[in-house]
């Protein structure tokens, strides 16, 4: 991996893998729905959406027809803390890809007509969203474990929100937030020695300098929230307080996360899908933010088995509480992780990913044998320090479904009172 920055102070991240002939590259800005207020939830996603809707150059239009026409993809996505924009292409083709990603992200012409029409296909991405009850209640989760903090705010913002934005209020966001110092271009693949060159070419002339506004960490509320909604299903969450990104517990959190709900052989799948047949889908995982992290277990089962369901998990995370996690667990865990952390990182597009996000938000950069080390390194007093930091507050539990009667009176604090004993 080698950093440059340009002649602006612009950061750029690059990994040559010369064995290809493919080039990942993205533009990261270090802004999403946590930056977001109350009154413009929803404006970091449709900056995302508004940038591919044409430039004084490029129509929106053209600008899919410039990548259909060289093979190459084109997408981008939205997070609670960070966007990205990204292509993957050829290397013969890379320029085609800088020139059509630096003019949107730079001469974006926000039309009003097509802000208008936008507005109407976000409004119906929500509307899909609500009718998929197994996405909807990742939401509601964020909101019974984070209450009114930014972090519980939905990345696709709120219908009335969309409804009064302005090309303005997105201009104005954008010179707020996409600033020198809130991004980073990562580029990995077959890249030549004239990338630098391309670059400040594409993005010298950016200027516009500013530091985001400190953000307040959250606090974890345990606490629990029901949406109605008629359903063949009951879709339930329960989550426990995880960790940040890059801190001293992440491995030990992953390993934690793989035995009990991160794979087909964990706890979770075994005893409710394998043993008892009582779930099609049941996993948990954990989310990682600057300063936070959620461990969220879920599972999507028929109302009249939601309550054995929600006892099983229970059950299991008192024995989790009890016993921690076994040593043949903890070493099947290690290779496992080793694996697909090898495996991840066969494609440009994962390590384009994985540089960037790091930059970003980190601002180091782990080696392979340095990420290995840390793994090979995790001890079951690790473990049991994370377990003392998760089962320090009660659950927050979530649930969208026909009715809440199973998960009315469950008991959010007694794991509590045992860890703490």
């Amino acid at each position: 991996m080698e950093k440059i920055v340009l002649s602006n102070g612009l950061r750029v991240v690059t990994e040559k893998i010369p064995t290809g002939r493919s080039v990942s590259f993205g533009i990261w800005v270090k802004t999403g729905s946590r930056n977001e207020t109350p009154q413009n939830n929803g404006i970091s996603h449709f900056i995302e959406h508004m940038l591919f809707k044409g430039t004084d150059r490029y129509s929106a239009k053209d600008i899919a027809e410039q990548f259909d026409a060289i093979g190459g993809n084109v997408n981008a996505f939205t997070s609670k803390e960070y966007t990205c924009y990204y292509a993957k292409v050829l290397d013969e083709h890379l320029p085609i890809a800088v020139d059509v990603l630096a003019d949107m992200f730079f001469r974006s012409r926000m039309d009003a007509d097509e802000l208008a029409k936008e507005k109407n296909v976000i409004l119906e991405e929500i509307a899909m969203c609500e009718d998929t009850p197994d996405d909807l209640v990742h939401d509601l989760m964020c909101a019974a474990a984070y209450g009114e903090h930014p972090l519980a705010y939905s990345i696709l913002g709120l219908k009335e929100r969309l409804q009064e934005m302005t090309p303005d209020d997105l201009r104005d966001y954008m010179k707020a937030q996409y600033t020198i110092e809130n991004t980073v271009i990562s580029v990995a693949g077959n890249i030549n020695d004239g990338l630098e060159e391309l670059l400040e070419k594409h993005f010298g002339s950016f200027q516009n300098h500013g530091e985001s506004a400190a953000l307040a960490a959250p606090d974890f509320h345990g606490g629990l929230l029901f949406h109605r909604k008629k359903t063949e299903q009951n879709h339930i969450c329960l989550s426990l307080p995880g960790v940040q990104s890059g801190g001293p517990l992440q491995y030990p959190m992953v390993l934690l996360n793989n035995a009990i709900g991160g794979g087909m052989s964990s706890r979770m799948f075994q005893e409710i899908r394998e043993k008892r047949g009582l779930a099609y889908s049941v996993y948990s995982y954990h989310s990682s933010q600057a300063d936070s992290g959620l461990f969220t277990v879920y599972a999507g089962t028929a109302p009249k088995q939601t309550k054995e369901v929600t006892e099983l998990i229970k059950e299991m995370m008192h024995e989790l509480v009890v016993k921690g996690l076994s040593e043949d667990e903890l070493r099947k865990g290690k290779e496992q992780l080793k694996g697909s952390l090898i495996l991840s990182l066969e494609s440009t597009s994962s390590r384009m990913n994985r540089i960037g996000k790091n930059e970003l938000m980190l601002g180091r950069h782990d080696t392979l044998d340095d990420m290995i080390a840390k793994i090979q390194q995790v001890s079951m007093d690790d473990v049991n320090q994370l377990l003392d930091h998760m089962f320090a507050q009660p659950l927050a539990v979530a649930m969208v479904g026909a009715t809440d009667k199973a998960i009315a009176n469950v008991r959010r604090d007694d794991l509590v009172l045992l860890r703490s004993n």
